[in-house]
């Protein structure tokens, strides 16, 4: 090829500056950047955080709970489903984070009993709505359920992002020993999502539900389809450890998955995680908590 046939050819000068102004002039104008596009992410959580145990010899609160509130910093997680707090425990997280939360104890639906709270970060989130119902045949009232051993409550809020998209976050802790409480707090959480979330919004189901996903309690939840379990939703293979309760014990690796999320088909699971961090072979509770990035809406 004659180069010398190409002289009088002369290349488009790229302006950086003028592309810049140009795409500020349609921005000026309300060209609306395409759906889906450069969308919003959240992390979501849940963590059991251990009640404040006296008899946690070695694993008391007030060692834990400064780790504990790093551990939500550093991965910044914007919303955090907690189980098992109690009012000064949560207090104390509240002031850390300088989150609010929302929630009851269980007992009386005041402060006493542990609470199934739900934090969030005032900065990306308004908070619309609350309440809690008890996991019970008498869900608008202290009560305990089935074959429970205790009083189980489910607390949720209905929030509205920067944006403007609303959504729900219900957050649970069931029985520990009740397998039919289990089964039918299930059944009671799905119908409350339905009644609740009539609009059908993005929803996300935090919570330890002292399960394994062989349990009918877990069949109870995902089979309709309404709620899926994220670690089978997400887009990046699932990090962590398979098991999310330790006990405290750092020898033993954990192969109990009890601690889970579950989004309904308004919200796009990116990531999940089981988060092991520990801080000098001492874990901040004696559970992991559980992470999702998710994108909301269609």
């Amino acid at each position: 090829m004659n180069i010398s046939n190409f002289s009088g050819f002369k290349a488009p000068i790229f302006n950086l500056s003028i592309l810049k102004i140009q795409v500020a002039l349609f921005l000026l104008i309300g060209i609306q950047v395409p759906e889906g596009f450069a969308q919003e992410t959240y992390n979501i959580a849940t963590y059991n955080i251990r009640y404040a145990n006296q008899n946690d010899e070695g694993n008391l609160w007030e060692d834990r709970a400064p780790h504990l509130i790093n551990l939500i910093q550093f991965h910044e997680m914007d919303i955090i489903g907690t189980q098992e707090g109690l009012f000064n425990q949560l207090e104390m997280v509240k002031e850390g984070l300088n989150f609010p939360y929302i929630g009851v104890g269980r007992d009386t639906g005041k402060k006493e009993g542990e609470f199934s709270a739900v934090f969030y970060n005032p900065e990306k989130f308004t908070l619309i709505e609350q309440n809690t119902f008890w996991l019970s045949p008498t869900p608008e009232k202290p009560s305990k359920g089935w074959d429970a051993s205790l009083n189980r409550v489910c607390s949720w809020a209905k929030f509205k992002t920067q944006d403007g998209q609303e959504f729900y976050v219900f957050n649970v802790h069931y029985d520990h020993r009740g397998q039919k409480a289990r089964e039918e707090s299930s059944k009671l959480l799905l119908k409350k999502i339905k009644s609740i979330n009539k609009d059908n919004l993005p929803c996300i189901l935090t919570g330890d539900f002292n399960i394994e996903d062989d349990n009918p309690a877990y069949d109870e939840i995902t089979k309709g389809n309404l709620m899926k379990d994220s670690k089978k939703e997400s887009l990046l293979p699932p990090y962590g450890p398979l098991g999310t309760f330790t006990g405290f014990k750092w020898d033993m690796l954990p192969d109990r998955r009890i601690d889970y999320i579950f989004v309904n088909d308004k919200v796009k699971t990116l990531h999940h995680g089981t988060i092991s961090d520990n801080y000098g072979k001492k874990y901040p509770s004696d559970h992991f908590p559980v992470m999702v990035k998710v994108q909301l809406g269609n």
